[in-house]
């Protein structure tokens, strides 16, 4: 089928200009699935935080126990879901920089050497559980290295009509192409779950280029591994409604990223934040859960991308919309280290102290806290309202039938001064986030923002009703 928007290049995924639409989805109008529901989620995922590591930079040592080491203060920042990237073998044959890209993957069965052991691995899913944490491993489904064990197998692999092993793609020059209609690639794939559950009693998977591997396998392996652990997470990389009805409880909220490049980068306005939204709703599930990102590993560091000031409004963004923020490796500290190529293929520690950062720690673990305690910040209902300077400014309601939320960010780099419409607001009062020094009066209905800045408000309906 046709994909209509894609960036190619990119090693570990392809970077959407859009959503990737295949089996006939279309942009305009309802879509296929829009009378359709997403399967149903657990409160820890709907109302947790995700923070993916990368074991190599996350530390100057580069192993699973530095990780396992610094669990409490992910606890501490309120971080519930811990994604680790890829912990195996990394192929040889084709590599890319000095120490190739984990997801090359020479031996699924294996932890890479470097990270330390199986034994290293499972003491960091055992104390992560004791803290409350729940651990999903990065699965890599799609492709392998050229020096893999399973190569004795070509016929699990894609070819080309000479016969020869051939990439997923071009441009991915250091993998081979898994080939999903051999039925014993499938088989070896998920039994190869199977035992990562019950050896290291991982909590799920996310399953990196999930678009590329055929929906129906994702729905076998997930009725195989609910079998063993029912409560299972996956998260596809994958912008791709079906996934979102029996395989997946979650996928990559790829189209906002994309409209928050272009409002940010390239001056489009900010009221095509709220379009793509509402275009979403029309394509997806019903209740269809994404993750939120600004930064992630395939993507130049927020603070690189957005400036300080703009990195940081759109973690507001991310935070408090509809859908499960990710942290990535590095990013509470105000980390600009480069991601994706090089960092992928080298080694490039996170940098833990840099200068002139505000405290994002402290904003996150507000940010996180609030999702915990507000469901309607995690999952209740989201109204946008209208605001008079729609070309900078996003304002919108996030409630349910005990809280009101209003948030107002400002897009652009200049000040705005304007009005948003809503009707009854002398109970908002604002909400006070640690690390911010300028906060927010508590008339919400006119704005006074800088560049880049925000501000959030709160309403009790319960007082509010008991009050009348």
């Amino acid at each position: 089928m046709q994909i209509l928007s894609k960036i190619t290049g990119c090693l570990l995924s392809v970077c959407l200009l859009g959503q990737i639409w295949e089996n006939g989805l279309a942009w305009a109008g309802p879509g296929p699935l829009a009378g359709f529901e997403a399967r149903p989620s657990p409160d820890w995922l709907t109302q947790g935080t995700i923070y993916e590591v990368f074991p190599r930079d996350f530390s100057q040592q580069g192993n699973l126990k530095q990780v396992t080491a610094t669990l409490p203060e992910l606890q501490n920042l309120g971080v519930n879901i811990l994604w680790v990237m890829p912990i195996h073998p990394i192929g040889l044959k084709g590599r890319k920089g000095t120490y190739g890209s984990p997801y090359s993957i020479r031996d699924y069965y294996a932890v890479n050497p470097d990270y330390g052991s199986l034994a290293d691995f499972q003491d960091l899913v055992t104390k992560a559980h004791e803290l409350g944490m729940k651990v999903i491993m990065d699965l890599v489904a799609n492709h392998t290295s050229w020096d893999s064990v399973m190569m004795k197998h070509p016929e699990y692999y894609k070819q080309d009509s000479s016969g020869h092993i051939i990439p997923p793609d071009p441009g991915w020059t250091d993998v081979a192409g898994l080939n999903y209609q051999n039925k014993d690639l499938r088989r070896y794939m998920i039994q190869m779950m199977e035992y990562w559950i019950k050896t290291a009693d991982v909590d799920g998977f996310r399953c990196d280029v999930a678009y590329a591997v055929p929906t129906d396998f994702w729905e076998d392996a997930r009725k195989n591994l609910e079998a063993i652990k029912p409560d299972i997470m996956m998260l596809a990389e994958a912008s791709k409604p079906e996934l979102l009805t029996n395989a997946f409880n979650l996928d990559y909220s790829w189209p906002i990223l994309h409209s928050l490049d272009n409002v940010i980068l390239r001056g489009a306005p900010a009221s095509d934040l709220r379009s793509t939204w509402v275009e979403n709703k029309t394509l997806f599930p019903a209740g269809a859960l994404h993750m939120m990102i600004s930064d992630d590993h395939d993507e130049a560091r927020a603070i690189s991308r957005y400036g300080i000031n703009g990195a940081l409004a759109a973690s507001i963004l991310m935070f408090t919309m509809d859908g499960v923020p990710l942290v990535y490796n590095g990013m509470e500290a105000g980390d600009a280290t480069e991601s994706g190529d090089p960092a992928l293929f080298y080694k490039l520690p996170i940098f833990w102290h840099p200068r002139e950062r505000p405290d994002f720690r402290a904003i996150y673990h507000d940010l996180i806290e609030w999702r915990k305690q507000y469901p309607a910040l995690s999952s209740g209902q989201t109204t946008w309202l209208t605001n008079t300077d729609p070309d900078d400014v996003v304002s919108y309601m996030r409630h349910d039938e005990k809280d009101e939320f209003v948030i107002e960010i400002n897009f652009s780099s200049r000040p705005v001064d304007g009005t948003v419409e809503l009707e009854g607001v002398g109970d908002f009062r604002a909400m006070n986030v640690n690390g911010v020094t300028n906060q927010a009066p508590d008339n919400l209905t006119h704005f006074q923002l800088g560049g880049y800045g925000w501000k959030i408000y709160h309403r009790s309906i319960l007082k509010l009703a008991e009050q009348k």
